[in-house]
């Protein structure tokens, strides 16, 4: 089901890193035909970020990479930028990294691209956006966690500045670029034509703050570290058990009454200083003192147990080892096999959707650098001789 959405859908994708790759990784798991525009002999930064490696690959490029073919063009010549645009002429979606002016330069701007091919839906990443006075500048997703301020409200109060572990900014901008190609789709079976569609880390920074972005404006004031709290509910952190950590999140009074009566103190939520929420927010110290007075009397599945019995919700503080096997996770269905070369049992992470309560079908591993050069030119027309011209100049690999 899933596979079939976008079934028929040449996309040619000519992006690197995490962004792009997840923006387009998303496209061909839905069953877009993902033509993987690589450096001749070098590829995608991500094949060479390694160690880890699986099979001899980086395992980060595995990650990003599924459900594509590769192809090899050197796009710093007039043959190789001729050759792209043919394929573009042919295509439903063209997307790009490249820093703003550089595809106008070389000839894939939106303007040039859509003249040639009307109905291309022509989507563009950048890090700071398309204008502005950084708009031609790079970016990474730890530089945008800290431009945007994402890092200035992470970690602990007293603490410095931390990065959010996972790469947020990079796969949240992967994940809105293909938002905006689906727009685009759409917008093309309605009008018949091409849409443009810009995304950036920038953006997408800012719109992770939405919340501190909106307690700001309220109050003037900065947004403080929490470690793993929230500013405007309580409890809702992580609490010491006598054996590790336990997260409780009592987003409402009725919440938290339920987590006292599975803590064993039901009379907790009836102290004058904890009755409301804003009570619970005003005397945030005390609070958690007395949670952690209970939760210290008890290991953490003994707690875990007794608040989901309470219907409280709560969760074990896990490791990347304790989430994958998870009985949970395991049901989701989350975690798919793709045997890589020489790996038999290679497993990766997916889509996180269902379409009529399926998950799509088994991901093809990521393409060998080029290893789809030839085939794919062949469908677009370009013939053997030229081809072998293509390839004694160097410019398809």
């Amino acid at each position: 089901m899933i596979e079939s959405v976008l079934a028929g859908l040449k996309v040619v994708d000519l992006t690197q890193n995490v962004a792009g790759p997840f923006c387009t990784q998303v496209l061909g798991d839905f069953g877009a035909e993902v033509i993987k525009v690589e450096r001749p002999g070098r590829g995608d930064d991500t094949r060479d970020w390694r160690p880890p490696e699986i099979g001899g690959q980086s395992s980060t490029f595995l990650s990003l990479n599924r459900n594509k073919r590769s192809i090899c063009i050197d796009l710093d010549t007039p043959d190789g930028v001729a050759l792209l645009r043919e394929l573009v002429a042919g295509a439903d979606i063209f997307i790009h990294a490249m820093k703003p002016g550089s595809a106008e330069a070389r000839g894939f701007g939106a303007d040039e691209l859509m003249v040639l091919n009307p109905r291309l839906i022509h989507c563009a990443i950048s890090a700071f956006g398309q204008s502005g006075p950084l708009s031609r500048l790079p970016g990474y997703d730890p530089l945008m966690q800290a431009f945007t301020g994402v890092m200035s409200v992470t970690g602990s109060e007293g603490d410095g500045p931390v990065r959010v572990g996972v790469s947020l900014i990079d796969i949240g901008t992967g994940m809105w670029a293909a938002l905006g190609i689906f727009a685009g789709i759409v917008e093309r079976a309605r009008t018949g034509r091409g849409l443009t569609v810009e995304a950036s880390l920038l953006d997408t920074g800012v719109n992770w703050m939405t919340v501190f972005v909106a307690s700001y404006l309220a109050t003037g004031k900065l947004p403080r570290k929490m470690g793993s709290a929230m500013a405007m509910t309580a409890p809702y952190e992580l609490f010491q058990s006598a054996d590790g950590q336990v997260f409780i999140a009592a987003g409402n009074d009725g919440l938290f009454r339920r987590v006292c009566e599975g803590l064993g103190d039901p009379a907790l939520a009836d102290d004058p200083r904890f009755v409301t929420n804003p009570l619970r927010v005003a005397n945030r110290e005390a609070l958690c003192l007395a949670v952690t007075a209970l939760t210290l009397q008890f290991p953490t599945g003994e707690i875990v147990a007794r608040l989901r019995r309470a219907g409280a919700p709560c969760s074990e503080m896990h490791d990347v080892s304790q989430m994958l096997g998870n009985e949970q996770v395991l049901a989701s269905e989350m975690i798919a096999d793709m045997p890589v070369e020489g790996v038999s049992d290679h497993r990766v992470v997916a889509l996180p959707l269902r379409l009529g309560g399926k998950r799509n079908g088994p991901p093809r591993s990521p393409p060998g650098l080029g290893a789809d050069t030839a085939a794919v030119l062949a469908e677009f027309g370009v013939g053997t001789q030229r081809l072998a011209q293509l390839r004694d100049a160097g410019i398809i690999g």
